[in-house]
């Protein structure tokens, strides 16, 4: 008895250890489940990949059906410009000079911008190149009143949840020092939205699917060469990339499925109170290597 009574706080302190580690063995499952259950953050994601419109070609319509494509494309002569060694450090020097004014504005004004601009803006960023040669971009121009209106609407309410929600705390305080949030006045007041899309794929007359070769990286240049068009033309905008708005933004501008949009430019002149941030570029040897 006397045995048993002295061994007892050692049962004792057994049993708690062994209530402890069930106990942190069960807390370390509901922690790990948990962890598995809640989805992390991923900024860089956008849901518009989820839009259905990454329709993989059946490999006969890619391989061994008609493309839509001219098996023999004839050959012109070609001439490029020439300019002398002093006339082409100057053009280019200027070129930048044009170039390196550019910003990003949120401050636009309502004032009207001649179509025949925003058409030549576009003609110019058609230029670009493309995969096969397959130009898989549309430019959806918007100016009517109401249809700017619905697309601030759309925009601010799933950027209201991207700052909120998905974007996640070093995102959103990243943003803190450019002064930006979800509100886009900048969406019904300038004079136009230029919505640009990529086609995924294109439609063959009979239906079938055509491969767009490396649409992405197509339409993205036609993207900068539409900015920097905008720029020798005098006219500001800002590189809006809305989250999670393309499927919605696509409907209401009646686009077929094989369009997904990449960006979003509102275009017009500045405010005249308008401000910017007071960034600095990296210099040229941050951004060049020479081998």
């Amino acid at each position: 008895m006397a045995l048993f009574s002295s061994l007892t706080p050692v049962f004792i302190a057994i049993i708690c250890v062994l209530i402890g580690v069930i106990l942190k063995k069960t807390n370390g499952e509901k922690e790990k489940h948990d962890t598995k259950s809640k989805h992390p953050s991923r900024p860089w994601v956008d849901e518009d990949l989820k839009d259905g419109t990454d329709h993989p070609l059946e490999e006969e319509e890619g391989d061994e059906e008609w493309q839509g494509l001219e098996e023999n494309v004839a050959h012109v002569p070609f001439t490029g410009e020439r300019y002398s060694e002093a006339e082409m450090i100057e053009r280019s020097q200027t070129f930048y000079e044009l170039l390196n004014k550019r910003r990003s504005v949120r401050f636009l004004s309502d004032e009207p911008v001649p179509r025949e601009v925003i058409n030549n803006v576009i003609r110019t960023a058609g230029t670009s190149p493309s995969g096969a040669h397959t130009e898989p971009w549309t430019f959806v121009v918007v100016q009517d009143p109401d249809l700017k209106r619905k697309i601030r609407e759309i925009v601010e309410e799933e950027e209201e949840i991207n700052y909120k929600k998905r974007m996640g705390d070093r995102w959103v305080n990243d943003l803190k020092r450019l002064r930006t949030n979800w509100i886009k006045e900048y969406l019904d007041t300038a004079p136009y939205l230029i919505l640009i899309f990529k086609q995924v794929y294109g439609q063959l007359p009979n239906g079938k699917k055509k491969t767009h070769y490396y649409n992405e990286i197509s339409v993205s240049i036609a993207c900068g060469i539409l900015l920097a068009a905008l720029q020798n033309a005098g006219l500001y905008t800002v590189t809006s990339t809305p989250l999670n708005c393309g499927p919605q933004l696509r409907v209401l501008l009646q686009r077929p499925a094989n369009e997904k949009l990449l960006l979003l430019l509102p275009v017009g002149y500045p405010k005249k109170d308008a401000t910017v941030p007071a960034l600095t570029r990296k210099p040229l040897e941050d951004i060049m290597v020479v081998m």
